[in-house]
């Protein structure tokens, strides 16, 4: 069982019960409990939980997201699958906006080398790009949210005002067609609105554990996107309703 297999499981426990105990996770994967112990070790120095005696706790407040360490960990596999299907949407020449979050960092990892126009609406995307020496690279006005490395505020709002992209890939915290596309954060929502305003083709990039869900802050309506790429997690009823309402949906 590779580590980061185990750490997913470890996540996924910390969600549902809000503590993980060491003996009882060693039994799960059949390893000892130093090798979990170490684990526990690993993602508590990443910020992703908090050690106690025989275990660990969540650092996730009640009401509050969880930390972009530990979404970084959850689903890896299927953000990639989803970034790389999100990439083969886009065609040379165009200009692409890349939203915060995980799964935006990912989608950014897979644009570098293609001969694009792209703005990066977070830290972790502008460092995937940084490297690439046939993209072109806008960079938003706005500030950098510590906590998540997303960029926000008016100044973004303003920037995107006198743009347009040809494909915008949009993130989020949870979907639903009653509720829409949500976010945590409100300042986070309103320069996803921004992106929005600013798309020809607004593509959401979202595994299928984020429908059903529902944040704080109303980003959109489903309605509003043209495309949607997720996983075979999400539930088969919500994507039958998706293309029921002309969406285009992508499962990779």
């Amino acid at each position: 069982m590779s580590g980061n297999t185990r750490h997913e499981a470890i996540l996924e426990t910390l969600q549902s019960r809000g503590r993980v105990d060491v003996a009882e996770v060693a039994a799960q994967f059949a390893v000892s409990e130093v090798t979990v112990r170490r684990d526990l070790d690993q993602l508590a120095q990443a910020g992703i939980l908090r050690r106690v005696r025989g275990g660990a706790v969540s650092v996730r407040m009640r009401g509050e997201g969880l930390p972009f360490a530990m979404r970084r960990l959850e689903s890896s596999g299927a953000k990639e699958r989803i970034a790389i299907a999100a990439a083969a949407l886009v065609v040379d020449g165009e200009a692409v906006g890349v939203d915060s979050g995980t799964t935006g960092a990912e989608v950014a990892k897979q644009l570098v080398g293609r001969r694009l126009t792209i703005m990066p609406f977070s830290v972790q995307a502008l460092t995937a790009l940084a490297g690439s020496a046939t993209a072109r690279i806008l960079l938003p006005g706005g500030a950098v949210n510590p906590d998540e490395g997303s960029i926000v505020g008016p100044l973004v709002e303003q920037s995107l005002r006198g743009l347009r992209f040809d494909t915008v890939f949009l993130s989020c915290c949870g979907a639903s067609l009653d509720e829409g596309v949500t976010a945590h954060d409100l300042e986070d929502a309103a320069a996803k609105r921004a992106m929005i305003a600013a798309g020809r083709r607004v593509v959401l990039i979202a595994e299928g554990t984020k429908f059903g869900r529902s944040a704080m802050s109303i980003t959109c309506s489903l309605r509003d996107i043209d495309v949607v790429i997720t996983d075979d997690s999400a539930p088969l009823a919500v994507l039958d309703q998706l293309r029921a309402e002309g969406i285009e949906v992508i499962v990779a």
